[in-house]
């Protein structure tokens, strides 16, 4: 039988001119999300940055019901949003709308507007799932659809010499899954590689937010943020996410090499709408 335990935490949006005057406290406290994959629960952070939630799922014992959340104000999650989960643990059973899908780790799956009766299993109790939950408000239904790791757009960028080798999964783009919002995908260093999105960018369009993962317990990712002439940065542990805004740049440097999972949502799924940020801007 499935069980209900869910519990959730709201962040209002934060101007560029207050992010500024944050002492590291603040800046966690508003940007940074930890806690996400407790197991037995369903994590949920909503957000007032184009209405996104970001959140985790692990079900040990038994599945788990995602039901709809106060600031939602529908009766169902799915009744006016979408959503995306992504694997990062064991095999695990998303059931959804009377259909059930098998992840392994780093399969994706789209639910569309309307979708009901959602949960989340794992096939093994001992290597449970961890699902990554990421939802936007949608304005009509898509189809349902399954995205492995191996069908996903890959781009292979960077160099050593920068340390910066790279290759990212796209989950969502043109060709792919239609959505409304959504624009998901993953991004896997190479060892001795340490730096994402640098050089950085903006897009006052659309929010984003990271999952760092594939971190060892001692390592760190230090994650900046920020207008570009006035930066900011983050310490990040494994499977901790950031929320960043519109108007934030979003980067990050590891002590080793990571992954990590970045989402959009905003008025438009254009992975290359982007506002580049010379080097010589940076401060």
């Amino acid at each position: 039988m499935s069980q209900s335990q869910t519990n959730y935490t709201s962040r209002f949006a934060i101007d560029p001119a207050a992010a500024a005057a944050m002492g590291t406290d603040e800046l966690r406290h508003n940007f940074h999300i930890e806690d996400l994959f407790q197991p037995g629960r369903i994590s949920l952070t909503y957000t007032h940055y184009d209405r996104m939630i970001v959140g985790g799922a692990v079900p040990v014992a038994a599945p788990l019901q995602l039901q709809a959340i106060k600031p939602t104000g529908t009766g169902d999650f799915l009744d006016r949003r979408e959503l995306i989960a992504v694997n990062i643990g064991g095999a695990g059973v998303i059931e959804a709308g009377g259909q059930s899908f098998e992840l392994q780790a780093r399969d994706m799956l789209y639910l569309g507007m309307g979708t009901n009766d959602v949960s989340f299993a794992s096939a093994d109790k001992a290597t449970p799932a961890k699902f990554y939950l990421l939802s936007a408000p949608a304005h009509q239904g898509y189809p349902s659809r399954l995205i492995r790791i191996g069908d996903a757009k890959r781009l292979d960028l960077g160099s050593q010499a920068t340390c910066n080798e790279r290759s990212i999964f796209q989950f969502i783009h043109a060709d792919g899954a239609k959505t409304c919002q959504l624009v998901v995908g993953m991004t896997q260093l190479a060892p001795g590689s340490v730096w994402n999105t640098m050089p950085c960018h903006v897009h006052d369009r659309r929010m984003e937010a990271y999952l760092y993962f594939d971190l060892a317990e001692a390592a760190r990712v230090f994650h900046f943020m920020g207008e570009p002439d006035e930066t900011r940065h983050l310490v990040m542990r494994n499977e901790e996410a950031v929320v960043s805004p519109g108007w934030s740049i979003h980067s990050g440097a590891g002590t080793s090499n990571y992954a990590f999972i970045w989402a959009m949502a905003g008025d438009n799924v254009d992975y290359t709408d982007v506002d580049l940020v010379a080097m010589d801007e940076l401060r």
